[in-house]
């Protein structure tokens, strides 16, 4: 199957349920198919499964609800982190479902995401906005409480090619932290570059989509993974 066709499935799956918007595994899946660096992940249905994908992704990892009616997991008890055994996985996804079904009876449980647990580094946001006037519009800027207390970040016009990716990011208050201050190692500007190049690609073959987020983005000395993905489509 085709990367267009791969994805286009993917977003029809979606709307023939009825949804306006990937579940994360859907979006990340969208994400990998643009060369969008995504943390290893499986789907579990069972307990057991968890403790068995868990070990084969490779400790610690992080285990998160799939559910069409929960769109913000840690509300609902929806995610559990630092998952370091087989117990832990176990636990976890009973624990997972308990508190899902405690918030919501009715909630339809598709299952458990099992993910490798990112090592924590310099957190990044890649956006996108389909804007009624100018149409798909990128966002950069550091993730965490940089992105939403100091509002720093950068905007284009999509899409947009290699010198302006390197502007967006070096653009940004923050930019410094990127480049290794106070002993820190220099963080992977060119992995930056390419997700947000590929992202521009993705918005520009797919219309449909209203909002997208990549936040965080880990971005490391070599490489960068992103953690989260939220894709909304019209």
């Amino acid at each position: 199957m085709t990367v267009s066709a791969k994805v286009n499935k993917i977003f029809q799956d979606a709307k023939a349920e009825g949804r306006n918007f990937l579940l994360e595994h859907e979006a990340k899946s969208v994400c990998k198919e643009y060369g969008i660096p995504i943390t290893e992940l499986k789907i579990a249905k069972t307990a057991q499964e968890a403790a068995k994908f868990s070990e084969e992704i490779g400790y610690p990892t992080v285990l998160k609800i799939i559910s069409p009616d929960v769109i913000h997991k840690f509300d609902v008890g929806g995610v559990v982190l630092d998952v370091n055994s087989k117990e832990d996985a176990i636990n976890g996804f009973k624990q997972i479902v308990q508190s899902v079904k405690k918030h919501n009876s009715n909630a339809k449980i598709d299952g458990i995401l099992v993910q490798e647990m990112a090592p924590c580094s310099t957190e990044v946001i890649v956006g996108a906005i389909k804007d009624a006037q100018f149409g798909p519009t990128l966002m950069f800027g550091l993730g965490g409480t940089f992105v939403e207390v100091m509002k720093d970040v950068s905007f284009r016009i999509a899409p947009i090619d290699e010198q302006e990716a390197k502007e967006m990011i070096s653009e940004v208050k923050a930019y410094p932290i990127l480049q290794g201050i106070r002993g820190q190692a220099p963080k992977d500007i060119n992995a930056i570059t390419k997700i947000l190049l590929s992202t521009s690609k993705l918005v520009m073959d797919y219309p449909e989509i209203k909002e997208l987020d990549l936040n965080p983005v880990m971005v490391y000395e070599k490489g960068a993974k992103t953690v989260d993905a939220r894709i909304i489509l019209e």
